[in-house]
């Protein structure tokens, strides 16, 4: 929250600069204008830090699969990890990163068990 609220200062100074030449995208990460990043600016750049920090190579569109799938992992909605990537169709998400997490079904076939009374009384050894 401190990065963004730092973030945030930033553009309103930007915008100030700016003038009447500012758009109000209403993004949160945009250039000095407000108008929404170069996508393939946005690349090149976290490849050259990438390369200085001496990560392993890891894509811009990497990093975004990861949030995704730790998303998941740690129980968050489909719904709303397909509304903060962004998708259009709730199904696309959920073909693209159910698969990448084993986790998940494993989670599901469980609950699905525990729902059903006679699997819980051999459960419990009844």
């Amino acid at each position: 929250m401190r990065l963004l609220k730092a973030w945030r200062k930033v553009q309103a100074a930007d915008q100030l600069a700016a003038g009447e030449d500012w758009v109000d995208s209403g993004r949160v990460f945009t250039d000095r204008l407000g108008r929404p990043l170069d996508l393939n600016a946005l690349t090149d750049h976290t490849e050259w830090l990438v390369k200085r920090s001496g990560l392993p190579p890891v894509r811009l569109h990497d990093t975004r699969h990861a949030a995704a799938t730790i998303m998941l992992a740690a129980g968050v909605d489909m719904k709303v990890v397909s509304a903060t990537l962004g998708h259009r169709q709730y199904w696309f998400t959920a073909d693209t990163y159910t698969s990448v997490v084993p986790e998940l079904a494993e989670a599901a076939a469980k609950a699905t068990v525990e729902m059903i009374p006679r699997a819980r009384a051999v459960a419990d050894g009844g």
